[in-house]
């Protein structure tokens, strides 16, 4: 059974970033027919918040990715404690008492030794009355796990194969001296409880899988396959860590984003298949593969967003946005009328009711302003033109008498009345914009 999970801390909102780690291991469940196990990674009681943790369910609900387990680490502290005592009993858990600033001047002089910022396991020679003495100062011990000084090395099923020499990582806190359980064990206990057998991150989580792999085994247990996806920067290769908070899903769906313009661009992005509009989950779910997929950084242009939006909207079937329409305030005699004219000019679902009201009431004031040199023309082209109803046939008999009347044709005839009609240069077909104007233009 193939079991994969994401794990987010509920101390924000997620962003693009997020949700490219869901939606890779969603896919690869789906794609097997296994478990997909969201875990709310919530053991920062200063930084977690009930409604990130409900934020993070609306999001991935909005998109379709459902869960088939919902678990949160703070309901599971008891199986950390364990698995602290069994790493302590095999010796490789120890406790430490430096402070910040001791150990930030230790990293100082190492790198200028050129030396890397390894701990030099000052905690390990530590006597038993040495750690009493340190209590008695005032000092809370913490927790570190005693790597082996080893290669740790996988098959990563997107980098490849990976060798680290522990030698270069530092011994990871796992406790902190508030008692706070760190990621790195939890997450590990998780894993291996859970019968996760694939897990997909960022490439920013490669060094913590170095560690986390000895943890496993030190745990009796073998690690489950990783795999690191590339990190995501701006459209110009810019970094993006800076703007992620602009990009969370809740602001991308309040922008109007459409659920699959966005899970089809993050399923295919950074990979060797183009980025392709996709209907469906299903359709998501088939065409991946994790092996297709880089370790270059990917960039990212909330533009791509845009334009798959709109081809998702412009090929909506009505029954899809019959609601929306009618809330638009469109009558329903002429919503699937109304539709076949704006669906192609619609940047997300909203702009139906900015439609709507320039053909109930004409041009807004945001409007292109008419070309002084037309406005002659223009007056006389209005003059020509009888009050509503029109229908289909109504633009064709118009421009005919205007182009009769004033002798002009082309761009020069029918640019300026598109204007004067919608105050757009562009936009739908116009035979279908008159048979749906409930006002004459240029009334106002």
């Amino acid at each position: 059974m193939t079991v994969t999970r994401f794990a987010p801390s509920p101390t924000g909102y997620l962003h693009v970033g997020n949700l490219r780690t869901a939606l890779f291991n969603w896919m690869i469940a789906r794609k097997a027919g296994g478990t997909f196990i969201l875990r709310l990674d919530d053991t920062d009681r200063e930084r977690s918040r009930p409604e990130y943790a409900a934020a993070i369910e609306e999001d991935l609900a909005w998109l379709g990715l459902t869960w088939d387990r919902l678990e949160r680490q703070s309901d599971r502290l008891d199986r950390y404690a364990a698995a602290a005592e069994r790493l302590r009993a095999a010796g490789r858990f120890y406790e430490v008492f430096e402070t910040p600033t001791e150990l930030d001047l230790k990293r100082k002089k190492l790198l200028n030794m050129g030396l890397p910022p390894v701990y030099d396991r000052a905690g390990l020679r530590l006597t038993e009355a040495e750690r009493a003495r340190l209590r008695a100062e005032g000092r809370r011990g913490y927790w570190r796990f005693l790597l082996d000084q080893t290669r740790i090395e996988w098959h990563d099923g997107i980098l490849g194969p990976v060798s680290i020499d522990s030698g270069s990582i530092s011994d990871p806190v796992l406790i902190r001296a508030d008692g706070q359980v760190l990621y790195t064990l939890a997450s590990v206990v998780d894993d291996i409880e859970m019968g996760v057998t694939h897990i997909v991150r960022g490439a920013d989580h490669v060094t913590n899988t170095a560690t986390q792999i000895q943890i496993i085994a030190a745990l009796g247990a073998q690690p489950p396959a990783f795999a690191h996806h590339s990190l995501l920067t701006g459209a110009g290769g810019e970094a993006l860590s800076k703007r992620l908070g602009t990009l969370s899903l809740r602001d991308l769906r309040a922008q109007g984003v459409e659920p699959m313009a966005l899970l089809s661009l993050m399923a295919r992005l950074g990979s060797s298949q183009p980025v392709e509009l996709r209907r469906t989950h299903d359709e998501l779910i088939a065409g991946f593969d994790l092996s297709q997929f880089g370790a270059a950084p990917t960039r990212f242009d909330p533009a791509d967003l845009r334009a798959l939006t709109r081809a998702h909207i412009a090929a909506l079937p009505f029954e899809a946005v019959r609601a929306p329409i009618l809330a638009a305030g469109v009558p329903e005699a002429l919503a699937p009328a109304f539709w076949e004219t704006v669906r192609e000019n619609l940047d997300t679902l909203a702009d139906l009711g900015r439609w709507w009201r320039l053909f109930a009431e004409g041009p807004d004031a945001a409007a292109a302003p008419a070309d002084p040199a037309d406005a002659a023309f223009v007056a006389e082209a209005l003059a020509l033109l009888p009050d509503p109803p029109y229908d289909a046939r109504t633009w064709d008999d118009w421009t005919a008498r205007v182009k009769a009347a004033t002798g002009r044709s082309g761009r020069a005839l029918y640019r300026p009345l598109r204007r004067a009609v919608t105050g757009q240069d562009s936009g739908p077909e116009m035979a279908r914009v008159m048979a749906l104007l409930q006002t004459r233009p240029g009334a106002g």
